[in-house]
This record gives C-alpha cells, structure tokens and sequence, in this order.
C-alpha cells in the first residue's frame, strides 16, 4: 500500500492561509526552505511542475511518471477548521489523492481528509475500518494504519495514519475538519497538538494535473 512519502509546502506564521511565491519546484529548492517552509518528507526529486500564487490562495501541479510529492496550500498549525476549495483534479490512472492533509504531534499521527483520488482508494485493503461518518453531503469511509519505521515530521519513526475517503468524489466543495477529528478522536486520535494543515494535492505513480483554489 503505498502512502505519503513527500511534501512540500508553504504557511504563513500567523496561521493565514499562505499564497507562496510562484517557482517550479526542485529537490534543492526545496531542501534549502526547509525550515521556513515547515516541512519536506522523503522528497524524491521526480515531482512534476508545482506553481503556486496563481492568484490567491491557488496551486497546481502536473505530474508524469516516477512522481512523488505531496504539494498543497494551508497553515502552520493545524484546527479543526473549514475549508472550501474549488478546481481540477484529473487523476485517473494515477495513484494521486486530493485532501485535507496534516499531522499531529503528540500521539503523533499523519492524516487524510480524501475527497477525491486517482485509482487507488487508501481503505480499500490493508487497514483496519473505522466505520463511517457524515459530513458535508456525503458518507465518508474511515480508516486507519500503522507506519512503522517511516519518514515522518520528526525522522523515521513509528505512528498511526486516519484517512476519511469520501464515498462521492468531488473537486469543489467545504470540508469539515472537525466532524472527521471527532470520529476517529473515538479510536485514538488526539485532536490536539496539531502540526500544519494544508488542502492538498499527493501523487506518487502515473500522470495527471490538478489546479485548486483554497480558502
């Protein structure tokens, strides 16, 4: 099964949505922001271009063949907050995810808020089913996993992944974070202690595109 395995992405430190410079991007580029930027996860140097600033609050990225990244817009610490986006996704073929995306510090824990995705569904197999929840019009799959010995925020470490997979895919829309934080605060989650949050874009096989406004 495969998971998150890079980031790259962009905060302002009052906790504002963040439009980062316009640049393409590249492993050194990346790596050298490091500390400003937040957070770069096992970045592979394959990520296809990824503009952002395209007027405020918009990224998109484009992606073709051994591709890894994880690329979004959001905040330097994480709530349980509402976001609403807007755009293109197209992804088919590709094993790509379009969500809400962050971490927890302490339990730590990486989790997703899927509202569309390629030809991969992250609960499909190989997790432990939560159930489900209702939010925002539509019934969401929940599930959770182990990753053992992964990258993480803090290194390789051990921690517990929670994905939401909406059932009626979409690219435009609200989300709830809190409804999603609640239903698996019921299975372990610390809904506290929050690390960033950002509405984003992975994608880590095939080819595709996506260009989302957030807000």
């Amino acid at each position: 099964m495969k998971f998150s395995t890079a980031l790259a992405s962009v905060f302002a430190a009052s906790g504002t949505l963040a439009a980062p410079a316009a640049e393409p991007i590249s492993e050194s580029t990346l790596l050298s922001k490091r500390a400003s930027f937040n957070y770069v996860q096992n970045y592979n140097g394959q990520a296809a271009n990824f503009v952002s600033n395209q007027g405020a609050g918009t990224f998109s990225a484009k992606w073709n063949g051994n591709t890894d990244f994880v690329v979004g817009l959001g905040y330097s610490t994480g709530a349980a907050r509402t976001f609403t986006y807007s755009g293109t996704y197209s992804a088919a073929g590709s094993g790509s995810y379009l969500a809400v995306y962050g971490w927890i510090n302490s339990p730590q824990a990486e989790y997703y808020i899927v509202e569309s995705y390629g030809s991969f569904n992250p609960c499909s197999s190989g997790v432990t089913q939560l159930g489900t929840v209702t939010s925002d019009g539509s019934t969401y799959t929940l599930c959770t996993d182990t990753r053992t010995n992964q990258p993480s925020i803090t290194g390789t470490s051990t921690f517990t992944q929670y994905w939401s997979v909406r059932q009626q895919q979409r690219t435009s829309g609200t989300v709830t974070t809190g409804n999603h934080f609640n239903a698996w605060a019921q299975h372990g989650f610390a809904n506290s202690n929050f690390n960033f949050q950002v509405f984003a874009v992975e994608a880590f096989s095939g080819s595709g595109s996506a260009s989302i406004t957030v807000s």
